[in-house]
């Protein structure tokens, strides 16, 4: 075991602070700008959905952006801002709550998990100090929203309709660049389209065909249709006359949308513009002059202690990011960090640190292909094409990596690599700087304890008598004993298999997981854990029986550990139910052994969710072609 003492000190004062011991966030004092009639200044954040830096103003040559570039030179444009999340929902999460999703249990894409009472949503704060708060409209906390956050929050919120000379917080949403807005209108005539698909650079793991070239011309349109958008706002603002004394944030809420992007935690899914501008009235405030470029590592973690900076409010302490405006202005980080969990139907765990030159992943479940096939995904005539070239052997090495299995570890030169193609965590060259982002990788999971380690299954079935945050900061709860099986039952090492055999017997229902879940990412290798795996069929917590049952399945003993599975399509606790699906679909062709069983159940299925539909409807297509046609949802 590691030492804990400082990991202890830390939870105690997180929980203190959580908890509402650690004072109120009112203004620190008032703030005046010379030739204003207001004290504070208003904040607009104008979102955009789904896209990476896909913009004239970032180099971009495909893009016509002429109302943000518009607005990037009149702005700060920040060349290194990120999103800590690839996906919505758990990125939404974190910035209202100031506090990253995996430590709250609000990782996956998506779930409800509550979080404790006394964690405020960040325009909570703002509204004490005096703000008319607005969110025009999109929400999607990934949690239940405490009352009292917005003063209206909806289609028809604005600013507009605050009291006379009360500062304003309002956010606009637009979701023109959002991925429905390219999966469902990808059979748009060529000659229709701004941008002309044979002048598109595609990326270097896209394969060269015509429908991934159309996606890319779409979707740039599309982009152009988000700054048309973003012009009508800004456009607003001026007419209402308060422009001058509006501080302009325009950030996109993670990484998009073409295939490999958003979901994913390279810097394709993760990379976003984000651009603030200081209005003449508050020029004071901003770092540099309009029109410059900054370096500084920000995520959007960063936005709620940035917000309360800006607005001379002390920045709680809940609040996990690092203000990088204003008079509280911390130290740039030297890290960031990222997370990815469950992507809507399909189970995988990854967590990802960048400094200025690279970008460390950790991929804790390695026997899961990166293409896993996510219905809202599968959408895209673009990916349907790419899996299609792959299977008939059409791409190259670096095009074909994402339809194979993981490695536990990648490391990218950002420099000389921005695509993430080029592995070098096996580069000895590289080995100091593996050494560093894995440490530093390894404090962050450990100081925040890192609910992703957690299954959701017993999570959901933990959250019945606590929140998750609570669960997990619990003085005796094992995290550091998950999480160093965690480790080593992902890292793929035959060597480690005598402690997972160990650790198949451990109390902690987490650990059991775990050390099955590496039996099954060994498989056959792991043959010498096989009498106590057939033991863990019987176990009381249902995550550890599948995990079980998949290792044995792997080891050649098929039909009892796939009766299993099927069994717990019908588990009570639905994330289970996913779990055990998302494993036979994984296990193709053994599970053709139970098919009947499988095809059997379409009546009971209808009644479940749209997640279990999807995987199921899947599983069914790729082990009986042709049958999935006849199931009606």
């Amino acid at each position: 075991m590691t030492e804990k003492k400082s990991s202890n000190t830390r939870r105690i004062f997180l929980k203190k602070s959580i908890l509402g011991l650690s004072g109120s966030f009112l203004s620190l004092y008032p703030l005046t700008a010379k030739g204003s009639k207001k004290k504070k200044p208003n904040i607009l954040w104008i979102v955009s959905e789904d896209n990476s830096p896909f913009l004239g103003c970032y180099g971009d040559k495909n893009a016509t952006t002429p109302n943000i570039d518009k607005l990037a030179s009149e702005g700060i444009i920040f060349d290194n801002a990120f999103a800590n999340a690839p996906v919505c929902a758990p990125m939404r999460n974190t910035i209202i709550t100031g506090m990253y999703a995996n430590i709250l249990g609000c990782h996956n894409m998506r779930s409800n998990f509550k979080i404790p009472k006394n964690i405020k949503f960040f325009p909570q704060y703002l509204k004490e100090a005096g703000y008319y708060c607005t969110n025009n409209m999109k929400e999607d906390y990934n949690t239940i929203k405490p009352d009292n956050v917005w003063d209206e929050s909806s289609n028809t919120a604005h600013y507009t309709k605050r009291k006379k000379d009360q500062p304003f917080f309002a956010i606009f949403n637009t979701n023109l660049s959002h991925e429905h807005k390219i999966h469902f209108n990808e059979l748009i005539d060529i000659d229709k389209l701004q941008h002309k698909p044979e002048d598109m650079k595609l990326a270097p793991y896209h394969p060269d065909l015509p429908e991934m070239r159309h996606c890319y011309a779409n979707y740039y349109d599309y982009i152009t249709k988000m700054d048309k958008k973003v012009g009508e706002i800004l456009k607003e603002l001026d007419n209402n006359g308060e422009t001058k004394d509006t501080i302009v944030f325009y950030y996109s809420d993670h990484g998009g949308v073409l295939p490999r992007s958003k979901r994913f935690i390279f810097e394709s899914g993760t990379k976003i513009p984000l651009i603030v501008r200081f209005p003449k009235n508050y020029k004071n405030l901003a770092p540099s002059k309009p029109g410059t470029h900054n370096n500084r590592l920000v995520s959007l973690i960063d936005l709620p202690p940035t917000l309360c900076s800006l607005l001379n409010i002390q920045i709680p302490k809940q609040f996990q990011g690092h203000a990088f405006l204003g008079k509280q202005k911390s130290k740039e980080p030297d890290y960031i960090h990222f997370f990815r969990q469950r992507m809507d139907e399909r189970y995988d765990m990854m967590r990802a640190v960048r400094d200025k030159n690279f970008r460390y992943i950790r991929n804790y479940m390695p026997h899961r292909k990166y293409g896993q096939h996510i219905w809202y995904l599968w959408r895209s005539t673009a990916t349907r094409a790419w899996e299609k070239a792959h299977k008939e052997g059409k791409c190259n090495e670096v095009q074909s990596r994402f339809w194979s299995y993981k490695k536990p570890e990648e490391l990218y030169d950002i420099k000389t690599d921005p695509h993430n193609i080029i592995n070098l965590a096996d580069d000895p060259t590289y080995k100091d700087v593996l050494l560093r982002m894995r440490k530093e990788h390894k404090r962050w999971i450990r100081e925040n304890y890192d609910a992703g380690f957690i299954p959701e299954g017993i999570m959901n079935d933990e959250s019945k008598f606590s929140t998750i945050y609570e669960m997990t900061h619990k003085e005796n709860f094992p995290m550091e004993q998950i999480i160093e099986t965690a480790e080593i039952a992902s890292g793929n090492n035959l060597k480690f298999l005598p402690e997972l055999i160990t650790q198949l017997s451990n109390k902690e229902p987490t650990v059991r997981y775990w050390a099955a879940t590496g039996c099954a990412i060994l498989g056959a290798k792991a043959n010498k854990a096989m009498p106590k795996l057939k033991e863990l069929l019987n176990d009381p917590v249902a995550n550890v029986r599948i995990s079980s049952a998949e290792a044995l399945c792997k080891m050649g003993y098929k039909q009892k550990s796939l009766d299993l599975l099927v069994r717990e399509m019908k588990n009570d606790n639905p994330s289970v139910q996913l779990h055990a699906l998302n494993v036979l679909d994984a296990l193709e062709d053994d599970a053709k052994l139970v098919l009947k069983d499988i095809i059997s159940w379409v009546p009971w299925a209808k009644d479940t969710d749209v997640y279990f539909h999807q995987v199921f409807t899947q599983l069914i297509k790729k082990l009986k072609p042709g049958w999935d046609d006849y199931i009606v949802w």
